[in-house]
């Protein structure tokens, strides 16, 4: 943990310390072991010291601060951006037996009065609120006559005014540690580059803060992007090479996401849509049976996502270009938690980065904030069009450095790279000589010598350079510009309709400064033995997970969490996480003992889950009758 100066708090040697937090993992939640960084972020909490957290999706974060509220004599008050994800928090620590609850608009108004008269009496352990319900003066003023011990806020990058998902109901929080001196904070996040965490860092703790910042590695997740072509055809070919598996694919609208979950089912795949235009009973009915049952398809817009533990999801497919890195890395991160081998899969286009730089342009932010998020979207598109290993691109914008990882389609598949120097200054030439007003298909247009009512129009058939580029089909001279706006020779002027305009760097190169270096596209699909080769290799990864009877056998368990689950009116994989049904069915437990062994068996998910999930295992050994 790199630190800051110390927070004048707790003296080091006083309260709960490793051996109690170590005791609590197993007897509350089941666990023999903290997974990396847990425990130092816990043992700063618990010396009464301040901790930011930077750790990837998976490895554990609410534990950091959920530990410490069960140790410290007291309140935690857990700050988190969205009802539904406080609501499984909540139903899951109140499954492992833990006193929390939740203040939010998704209850009825005594439900939230009753839920305050239990934290004011001292029968609440952890109470979580949103940031606009905790900052103001009447809550503050109520919280200051109970024994707060210790403050979390999940999720939070949504702090700091230079990140991409700034919440300005989130910057208040910063008057925390004023309005209770001597308190730990803990702020946890998934994704924050140096410049955000820097800013968090300053905000919220003024400097006084340890920090911990887990590799963003994930190894075993292949990174591949390709050029939008015919997108539909793209994702389809895509799904079917993991027939049977488990997915995700983002859409940027609604619309979309109904039609590509309608085309997938077309097709054979169970593909169900997750959006914020669904009801609340859509959304989750769709969430269970993503969660419960195999070879299950969600097409989704960014609403899902956030607190999903499903360890077996093989692939993140992107049908359109995200909003950010930040956003791109948390969303791929919900592919191969368990460790198996994944893919993230990323089309992109002109219209996609045409769409994204309006997005920004519309926010109601002011022009220092545009101008980072437009930087963003850059390093965006720097990724996009990486000429070497993707995963060095990635993981040195998070401040990460690292070798070639042999798990990327460029590492796979390396790309010429080839002068396109007099390619560009042609298309340079064409957006100067029809005014810098036109949109990429008119100039390629003119370039290959088209014929068209537009070109007819403006007279553009008899500039010089119409049809000088009639030897490259508009493919090439889509992927050509698309390559000139990422690298920064054009951009798309958002204010014009979506018009070419030539950058300082792009007239540099016009008078014959510098070069233009362009990636050619793989646009040859695999053969068939290719992808034949390639599904005998995952199906060999799927076999050496489970056996056929462990496979019926999960098939079993994840029907009777999702029973368990209606029941309690939670979510499914708040009973259990698939990691533990996977061992579960792998270890085949007989006994009450034998159970207790299991990880993610706590005290009590033990009392309310052993007797029906025993009968299940042992009813699936009785009906297996070897040959």
């Amino acid at each position: 943990m790199t630190s800051a100066a110390p927070s004048a708090q707790h003296s080091p040697g006083a309260g709960p310390r490793l051996a109690d937090a170590r005791r609590t993992l197993h007897e509350t939640f089941g666990f023999t072991d903290f997974k990396p960084g847990q425990e130092a972020v816990i043992d700063a909490l618990l010396a009464g010291r301040n901790a930011l957290a930077v750790m990837p999706t998976g490895s554990g974060k609410s534990l950091c601060f959920q530990i410490p509220a069960l140790l410290f004599d007291g309140l935690t008050i857990v700050v988190s951006p969205l009802v539904a994800l406080m609501q499984d928090q909540v139903a899951a620590l109140k499954l492992a037996g833990v006193a929390a609850d939740g203040i939010h608009s998704g209850n009825e108004r005594h439900e939230n009065v009753d839920i305050w008269k239990r934290a004011a009496a001292g029968d609440t352990r952890l109470l979580y609120m949103a940031p606009e319900r905790l900052m103001t003066e009447r809550m503050l003023a109520a919280l200051k006559r109970l024994p707060v011990k210790l403050f979390a806020i999940d999720e939070a990058h949504c702090i700091s005014q230079w990140g991409p998902a700034f919440r300005p109901e989130y910057a208040d929080l910063s008057r925390l540690p004023e309005i209770f001196p001597g308190i730990p904070i803990a702020a946890l996040t998934a994704t924050a580059d140096e410049i955000t965490r820097g800013d968090i860092a300053g905000r919220l703790f003024g400097g006084r803060v340890e920090q911990l910042v887990l590799g963003f590695d994930r190894s075993n997740i292949r990174l591949t992007v390709a050029m939008k072509r015919e997108w539909k055809r793209q994702l389809a070919d895509f799904v079917a090479r993991f027939e049977g598996a488990s997915g995700i694919v983002y859409c940027l609208s609604r619309r979309k996401t109904e039609e590509c979950a309608a085309m997938l089912a077309d097709k054979g795949v169970r593909a169900l849509p997750y959006h914020a235009g669904m009801s609340a009973e859509e959304r989750e009915a769709n969430q269970n049976v993503f969660m419960t049952e195999p070879g299950v398809v969600i097409v989704a817009t960014i609403a899902f996502g956030m607190g999903i533990d499903k360890a077996d999801v093989r692939y993140v497919f992107h049908a359109d270009l995200p909003a950010s890195v930040e956003a791109y890395y948390q969303e791929i991160g919900r592919a191969g938690r368990d460790g198996a081998p994944a893919e993230a899969h990323m089309l992109y286009g002109l219209d996609d980065i045409r769409m994204r730089r309006l997005f920004i342009e519309n926010e109601e932010a002011g022009e220092e904030r545009k101008r980072r998020e437009h930087k963003r979207l850059d390093a965006l598109l720097g990724y996009c069009e990486a000429p070497a290993c993707r995963r060095v691109t990635l993981l040195e914008y998070f401040g990460e450095r690292t070798e070639a990882c042999g798990n990327c389609d460029a590492c796979l598949s390396p790309a010429e790279r080839e002068d396109g120097t007099v390619e560009a200054q042609l298309i340079l030439s064409a957006a100067k000589q029809t005014g810098e007003v036109f949109g990429a298909s008119h100039l390629i247009d003119v370039v290959r010598g088209a014929s068209t009512e537009k070109i007819a129009r403006f007279r553009h058939d008899r500039l010089n350079c119409h049809g000088a580029g009639a030897e490259r089909n508009a493919n090439e001279w889509r992927s050509l510009v698309r390559q000139m706006v990422a690298a920064g020779f054009l951009q798309i002027d958002i204010a014009g309709y979506g018009g070419i305009k030539i950058t300082g760097k792009g007239r540099e190169l016009a008078r014959g400064e510098g070069e233009f270096l362009y990636r050619k596209d793989a646009v040859q699909r695999r053969s068939k033995a290719e992808r034949r080769q390639a599904r005998k290799q995952e199906q060999l990864v799927e076999d050496g997970e489970l056996t056929p009877e462990q496979s019926a056998l999960l098939s079993r368990l994840k029907a009777l969490r999702l029973e368990l689950a209606q029941a309690r009116a939670v979510p499914a994989y708040v009973v259990f996480a698939d990691k533990t049904l996977i061992e579960m069915a792998r270890r085949r437990p007989r006994t009450e003992a034998e159970f207790a062994t299991i990880s993610g068996v706590g005290a009590k998910k033990l009392e309310q889950f052993a007797e029906p999930f025993l009968a299940a295992i042992n009813a699936a050994a009785n009906d297996f009758v070897p040959d």
